[in-house]
C-alpha cells in the first residue's frame, strides 16, 4: 500500500477537490450537503464581482459567517463543542512544544480566540497579540474575552489588512501561530506573510502554520479554500531566510490541515526555550 510523507495511506493529500470527478463522487456520498455547497458557490461568486482584492473578499466571507454562527465561522466547526476541542488542540500542542508563560506570542487570524483565550490564561499578562483581517470576528473575540474573564491579561487584539506586520517591533515574539490561515490564502499572501515574519521572530523563535495539504496538483476550492504541496512552502519559506520543516507529530492529531515550521536559523527547527 502505498502511502504520503506523513504515512497517510488514503491517498487523500494527492486528491484535487476541485476537479469534476471529485465534486460529482462527492455529491454522490454526500447528497444533503450539495444545497449548502451550491449557496457558497452562489455567494463566492457574488462576493468575487463586489470584491477584487483577496482581503476585501475573505472580510466579506467572514462576516457573513460570523452573522450565522461565530463558531462556525472559525474553522466551519458546527459546533462549540467542536469549536473548543480543536481550540484545546492547538493549545496543548504548543505548550507541548515549549510555550511558556514568559514567552511573547503572535497569534495570526485569531479569529474569536477558540485557541487564543487558552494562549490569553497560558501567558503572562499583556504577552498576546492576535490579529485579525475580519472587523466581525474581533468583535466576537471581544466577547469571548468577557466571557472567559480574562480582561486582567491585557491582550492586544488589532484588525490588520495585510500581513506585513509593520506595525510591530523586530525581534519580539518567540511564537508566530496562524492555524487555518494558509488555507485560505492565495500564493502572494502568504509569501508576503513569510517576507516579514523573519523581522518579528526571536532568536531562537519560530513560526508554526497550518495549511491544506496535496501533493499533487495544487488547487483552490472556490475563493476560499487553497491547497499546497509542503515542498511549495519550504522552498518559499526558504526563499526568504527561514528553515523550514514538515512537522509529523501534528499529523497524527485529528485536523486536517498539516503543519510546518520555520525558523529564522538555519538547521533544523527550534523550540522557544
Amino acid at each position: 500500500m502505498s502511502r504520503d510523507a506523513s504515512g497517510d495511506p488514503s491517498g487523500s493529500v494527492r486528491r484535487n477537490r476541485r476537479s469534476l470527478t471529485h465534486r460529482v463522487r462527492y455529491a454522490l456520498r454526500h447528497p444533503k450537503r450539495v444545497p449548502a455547497h451550491a449557496r457558497r458557490v452562489a455567494r463566492d461568486t457574488w462576493l468575487q464581482l463586489k470584491h477584487r482584492d483577496h482581503i476585501a473578499y475573505y472580510r466579506a466571507v467572514m462576516a457573513a459567517d460570523t452573522a450565522r454562527s461565530p463558531e462556525a465561522a472559525v474553522g466551519h466547526n458546527p459546533s462549540v463543542e467542536k469549536w473548543e476541542r480543536v481550540g484545546r488542540m492547538q493549545f496543548d500542542y504548543l505548550v507541548r512544544h515549549g510555550l511558556r508563560p514568559r514567552h511573547r506570542m503572535l497569534d495570526i487570524g485569531c479569529g474569536n480566540l477558540r485557541a487564543g483565550r487558552l494562549f490569553i490564561d497560558h501567558l503572562d499578562a499583556g504577552n498576546y497579540y492576535g490579529i485579525d483581517i475580519s472587523p466581525a470576528i474581533l468583535m466576537e473575540a471581544q466577547r469571548t474575552l468577557t466571557r472567559e474573564g480574562l480582561q486582567a491579561k491585557l491582550p492586544h487584539l488589532t484588525l490588520v489588512a495585510d500581513l506585513t506586520f509593520s506595525f510591530l517591533p523586530a525581534g519580539h515574539f518567540d511564537v508566530v501561530h496562524a492555524h487555518s490561515v494558509f488555507s485560505h490564502s492565495p500564493p502572494h499572501v502568504i509569501e508576503q506573510c513569510l517576507a516579514h515574519v523573519g523581522r518579528v521572530l526571536a532568536p531562537g523563535g519560530f513560526f508554526d502554520f497550518t495549511f491544506g495539504r496535496t501533493e499533487g496538483e495544487e488547487h483552490q476550492v472556490l475563493h476560499e479554500d487553497f491547497y499546497y504541496r509542503t515542498d511549495t512552502l519550504i522552498e518559499l519559506a526558504r526563499k526568504h531566510g527561514l528553515s523550514a520543516r514538515f512537522m509529523d507529530d501534528w499529523e497524527a492529531l485529528p485536523h486536517r490541515q498539516s503543519k510546518i515550521r520555520v525558523s529564522v536559523r538555519r538547521g533544523p527547527g527550534s523550540g522557544a526555550a
